[in-house]
């Protein structure tokens, strides 16, 4: 019964820098972000433990119990917490806690980049570098502050890069209003020289 909520712990702990940034955008929250982002390189621990704890526990439950040859009482119907039923939950919420990372920015709406100004010829660009991001999550995370500010135009945000890049109308927003929208993520925000 310990592997069992050890293994949810571990599964957990392996994805909680990729949940957060997805809970801080249904929070309106972002600056505790950076809090967890410890927690990335050791992920494949993480995974291999939550892989461990549950083969452990499944081969206790189905390994062969030993036939006692005696008039014993008959055996108890075990609780739902010991059954293969729970084992199975166990195994298929580990799961999805374990694959978060690759379907995270699907659980937040596309932000919607507004249309040009008066004149197209007026249109900005910036890029910063982002510090921190580990996951489609926390690029969705950057994607949805962004979108806040009504003067962006569109921005592609990048966590294997490391950076977003912003169009921006500059009648309409600044540099400053948009980095302090950035840093409303919890990220380390820089401008890209």
């Amino acid at each position: 019964m310990k592997n069992i909520f050890l293994s949810i712990v571990t599964a957990l702990v392996s994805s909680l820098c990729c949940i957060t940034p997805i809970l801080a955008i249904f929070a309106g929250s972002g600056s505790f972000i950076s809090t967890f982002s410890w927690t990335e390189p050791l992920r494949p621990y993480l995974i291999l433990l939550t892989f461990g704890l549950l083969g452990f526990a499944w081969f206790q439950k189905l390994k062969p119990k030993p036939e006692l040859d005696c008039d014993c009482e008959p055996e108890k119907k075990s609780s739902f917490l010991n059954s293969g039923l729970f084992l199975g939950l166990i195994t298929v919420f580990a799961g999805l806690m374990l694959t978060f990372p690759f379907y995270a920015s699907n659980l937040v709406a596309n932000p919607k980049n507004e249309s040009l100004s008066e004149n197209p010829f007026q249109v900005n660009q910036v890029e910063f570098s982002i510090q921190g991001m580990t996951c489609s999550g926390c690029e969705a995370l950057v994607e949805h502050e962004l979108s806040k500010n009504q003067g962006i135009i569109k921005s592609t945000t990048s966590y294997q890069k490391g950076n977003t890049v912003i169009e921006f109308d500059p009648h309409k927003t600044s540099l400053p209003e948009i980095q302090s929208n950035l840093e409303k993520t919890g990220y380390t925000i820089s401008q890209a020289k």
